[in-house]
């Protein structure tokens, strides 16, 4: 197919539908959800503004945290966090544990 200055081509005419909808989820898959949100008060919208200059990060980053709370997102990771990581006497005493079935039985594997 050959292109001319000012064509309106969608990516499914160029790829495919197939390869398009395999380039479209790919695209989004590891992509962050993205959010518009309308009539903002401007109340809220002023507490925001100040909660920014107050922690000197950017409006984004605040509402961001204040989402992130809200919805329990950083408490669930903390409760599932004591079953993904170990203290260097637990890691230890598991290494000891598995250390004495490494063993090899030379008379058993003659």
């Amino acid at each position: 197919m050959e292109l001319v200055e000012g064509d309106d081509l969608s990516l499914s005419q160029l790829v495919g539908d197939h390869d398009c909808m395999q380039a479209l989820t790919c695209y989004h898959a590891g992509m962050p959800r993205q959010l518009t949100i309308r009539n903002v008060p401007d109340e809220v919208g002023k507490r925001l503004d100040r909660l920014s200059r107050d922690r000197g990060k950017s409006l984004n980053s605040v509402v961001l945290d204040i989402l992130t709370e809200s919805v329990g997102v950083d408490a669930r990771r903390a409760r599932l966090e004591r079953y993904a990581t170990w203290t260097e006497e637990e890691a230890s005493s598991f290494d000891d544990a598995l250390a004495s079935q490494r063993v090899v039985d030379a008379d058993i594997w003659r």
